[in-house]
């Protein structure tokens, strides 16, 4: 911030804190910032909490006190169960999820109560949901597997982009040719129906649904049991695999056409008359039939659409029943195929399996931002402070979770997302996982430079991620990189949760200068990798891409001086690699292939848990995926791998990485 912060009161401090809005932080560097008094109260406004005079203040701290006096629980709690009974101070009787009666004695939690959700009364009559949760989530057992962009992971048989068919071919052989025991995937969220197809994983329509991108057209039932004359007409639509970036807009136009003629096909089935669809599948299907009418974002539709609960949708539902029914099948054939390849990873002899990752949030003008809006925080966006790589901040467009909502929801919100991505995992990464604790909010017309954190009830949010995957059998990895709170750390480690390790990160902190950390020293409880999709590749790193490609987009203040730096990372790696007796020491220069064979086998020696390689390190592709501060000026999630499945199957490089990783 340029100016200096206006203080913020004792009294004003004191209601912040009790509605979890910070009124300082640290920095990067552990250095404290304050907050702006003025953000503080405009982020308690949208959290529903008058605090704009000392009259205010003071009525809302008195509320406060009778409510703590009353002795009121939270709306939902959580507990851990141990196997041994649990004193709970006011609880009368619990409710399982069946409605059967449990009652409650000397105000003591059974000690055979199972996890689940359940509904508590306190002796004051007060009705709370309580998460029983596992004390952690499913041990990750050793392993080695695959990170894969699906997106850009194309076959001879795919539309221009890769598909789940795709993906089921490539578990079955690296499962069973190279023993691999695991795939983590891009987020397979699902984009808008509409135009421009949003391409980036990490800002989906929603969360709950998958993305129709990734179907593979002939592995649909309705293609199997079409005519003759439909699959002519379905196969003359097919996009090729060889452009040389992939065209979501494209692909969307010819796989919602050849969907279309299937589902016509079929007599149009309607998977909504179905008594088990849920009715965020409803949802999803409405917004998706809205969209089509009258555009992708729902802040500009008519206002009475605006509402989803509102008699205006249930009008337009009845009317665009037909293109509501589509959708809703449409979102039942990818749940059929993302079955299809975890049960071939089951199949194949996959010791993990099929893992997906959660991004941090949603388009604040998508069918989940329209669907939750009674969750969700209208206008705000979640982005990061300033520090010194970004002085301005960060803003990701992304609304967040209103943290009394979800109590006073019983995290039904939380849950049912959870579910839905579990429903087709044996794992899930969690993006930016300290999210679970706190968020940068950025209040509607502001810049991230005047935001502030607010805090998240971190014991339940932890609790129902622990109970959802204990009932799927999931693992959990926590994308933990950058600047974060040690309680973080240490609840990552209690939950028996990964954290995730990256070469370009892996230093010593404690030890002057920041070495690179040898192999033996990187920490097992982790997910490692060489790099990400928002960091260089293998390739790109040795070639120094990273500082040519922002250089050339004016992203550079101090050209030479990152060159220099890259220089440096660079020949500490050669050096690190040398010491290790994965290249042979001396003055001659190694060649970038036998470098990039080193990295793998450095990193198979290590003692991570679970060791992810990517097809962009080993084939030696210099182009990240994502090149974080662009948009439009850099392909991102666009770029395909320049070998097709097929020819990276071949891919003698493949098989000497994979024996590495296999023998380690």
């Amino acid at each position: 911030m340029t100016d200096e912060p206006k203080p913020v009161s004792e009294d004003l401090r004191r209601v912040a804190t009790a509605h979890g809005v910070a009124t300082s932080y640290n920095n990067e560097r552990r250095v404290p910032v304050d907050v702006d008094a003025d953000v503080v109260v405009k982020v308690l406004s949208l959290l529903d909490v008058d605090a704009s005079s000392e009259t205010a203040i003071h009525a809302e701290l008195a509320r406060l006190e009778e409510v703590d006096r009353a002795g009121v629980l939270a709306p939902t709690v959580a507990v851990r169960l141990t196997g041994e009974p649990q004193a709970f101070p006011g609880a009368a009787e619990l409710v399982d999820e069946d409605g059967a009666r449990i009652e409650v004695h000397d105000e003591t939690l059974p000690a055979d109560l199972t996890p689940g959700w359940y509904q508590l009364t306190t002796r004051g009559g007060q009705q709370v949901t309580l998460v029983a949760a596992p004390p952690k989530v499913p041990r990750a057992q050793p392993t080695w597997g695959w990170m894969l962009q699906l997106y850009g992971l194309r076959s001879e048989r795919s539309w221009g982009i890769g598909d789940l068919g795709d993906l089921r071919e490539f578990v079955e052989w690296t499962a069973r040719e190279h023993q691999a025991g695991a795939v983590l995937l891009n987020p397979l969220h699902a984009p808008g129906p509409t135009h421009p197809v949003q391409p980036s994983p990490y800002t989906p329509s929603s969360r709950r649904f998958a993305n129709p991108l990734a179907l593979r057209i002939s592995d649909v039932d309705a293609y199997r049991r079409a005519d003759p004359d439909t699959r002519a007409e379905v196969d003359a639509l097919r996009v090729s695999a060889s452009t040389p970036r992939i065209d979501h807009d494209l692909v969307w136009a010819a796989k919602r056409d050849a969907l279309e003629l299937l589902w016509r096909a079929e007599g149009r089935p309607d998977p909504l008359e179905d008594a088990t669809s849920s009715d965020g599948l409803r949802d999803w299907a409405t917004y998706c039939a809205l969209a089509e009418r009258h555009g992708g974002r729902w802040s500009r539709w008519p206002e009475p659409l605006r509402d989803v609960t509102g008699p205006a949708v249930d009008a337009a539902r009845r009317e665009l029943a037909s293109r509501v029914a589509f959708h809703a099948w449409v979102q039942q054939q990818c749940a059929q195929q993302l079955s299809a390849v975890r049960t071939a990873a089951s199949d194949a002899g996959m010791s993990l399996g099929v893992l997906h990752d959660l991004a941090v949030g949603v388009d604040a003008d998508g069918a989940d931002a329209w669907a939750l809006a009674d969750v969700l925080a209208p206008g705000v966006s979640i982005g990061a402070p300033p520090d010194n790589f970004t002085p301005r901040g960060q803003d990701w467009g992304l609304p967040p979770w209103r943290p009394d909502r979800l109590a006073a929801t019983g995290y039904a919100a939380l849950r049912d997302m959870l579910r839905a991505v579990l429903a087709h995992a044996d794992g899930l990464r969690i993006d930016h996982v300290a999210g679970l604790w706190r968020l940068w909010w950025i209040p509607p017309g502001d810049g991230p430079d005047r935001g502030t954190y607010v805090y998240y009830d971190a014991d339940v949010m932890l609790a129902v991620l622990a109970l959802e995957a204990h009932r799927a059998g999931a693992i959990v990895v926590g994308e933990d990189l950058g600047t974060v709170e040690p309680e973080v750390t240490e609840a990552l480690a209690d939950n028996e949760m990964l954290g995730c390790a990256v070469s370009w990160f892996t230093r010593d902190n404690d030890a002057d200068g920041e070495p690179l950390l040898a192999p033996q020293d990187w920490p097992s409880r982790a997910a490692a990798s060489i790099s990400t999709h928002d960091l260089p590749t293998a390739a790109g790193f040795l070639r120094g891409e990273h500082v040519r490609a922002r250089a050339d987009l004016g992203l550079l203040d101090d050209v030479p001086g990152e060159q220099r730096h890259a220089d440096a990372e660079r020949a500490e790696w050669l050096a690190l690699l040398q010491a290790q007796g994965l290249l042979p020491a001396g003055d001659a220069e190694p060649d970038e292939a036998s470098i990039i064979v080193a990295l793998h086998r450095f990193l198979a020696s290590t003692p991570s848990q679970l060791k992810l390689i990517s097809p962009y390190d080993v084939i030696g592709e210099p182009r990240q995926p994502n090149l974080p501060g662009t948009i439009d000026e850099y392909p991102n999630w666009r770029l395909p791998l320049p070998v097709t499945l097929e020819q990276l199957r071949a891919d003698p490089r493949v098989a000497e990485i994979a024996a590495a990783f296999r023998e380690g």
